[in-house]
């Protein structure tokens, strides 16, 4: 079937419009390789899309600036000058600041004052006194982060001192805390219960105490 001619004018779609440069210049690009390799003719071509997308086709064995550069030679036009003069331009300006830059801070510093007036030094005095005021501000208020936070620390240390202590008065006030069982050191507690027997012997016939067992004897671990 024959193909319908297309009406040339700007696809409204985005979608459309993005399939169509895609296709279109895949195919500008092969045609331009085939008169390249068919002709020995030495093709570039520069594109941009709608989206600023760069794509750019360059003959083998050349670049860019060599077809440039011809351009130039054959045409007449100079092409790089132009733009020489905007790097210059541009160049010129970043060593002006550049060199205002230097000379405040070196003012900032005491130096190169002679060529200010008094209006000037005024002026350097005032911006000096605003940026110590929030120099300071700044000092002070990471000094009272710290110490906000060295509280905290204190605080919390002193909460865990006063839980062990607390915990360490409750042990001593159970008389059945720290009973000996199987598993525990009976030979370290002999000497706390030997404190104890003599206290008894008044209470207690000495046939009494010789007849009880070391398993009646109540013990205590010794708290270190």
């Amino acid at each position: 079937m024959a193909r319908g001619k297309i009406q040339i004018k700007r696809i409204e779609n985005q979608t459309n419009r993005q399939v169509t440069y895609s296709k279109r210049r895949n195919g500008l690009f092969k045609k331009a390789h085939e008169l390249t390799v068919l002709c020995d003719a030495r093709v570039s071509i520069i594109m941009f899309s709608s989206s600023n997308k760069l794509h750019e086709f360059i003959s083998p064995n050349t670049t860019t600036k060599e077809i440039i550069d011809l351009y130039q030679t054959v045409s007449d036009v100079d092409v790089w000058s132009a733009h020489y003069e905007r790097m210059q331009e541009t160049k010129r300006k970043l060593l002006e600041t550049n060199r205002n830059l230097r000379t405040q801070i070196k003012q900032r510093l005491g130096e190169c004052l002679d060529e200010l007036d008094t209006q000037e030094l005024r002026s350097l005095e005032e911006e000096m006194e605003n940026t110590f005021k929030l120099v300071r501000e700044r000092k002070f208020k990471s000094l009272g982060n710290q110490i906000e936070t060295t509280k905290k620390k204190n605080k919390s240390q002193q909460d865990i001192q006063k839980n062990l202590i607390h915990e360490l008065e409750l042990r001593a006030e159970d008389p059945h805390y720290g009973l000996v069982d199987n598993g525990g050191d009976y030979d370290s507690v002999i000497g706390y219960q030997l404190r104890f027997q003599p206290n008894h012997h008044h209470h207690y016939p000495n046939h009494a105490l010789h007849a009880a067992s070391a398993s009646d004897i109540i013990t205590f671990h010794l708290l270190e």
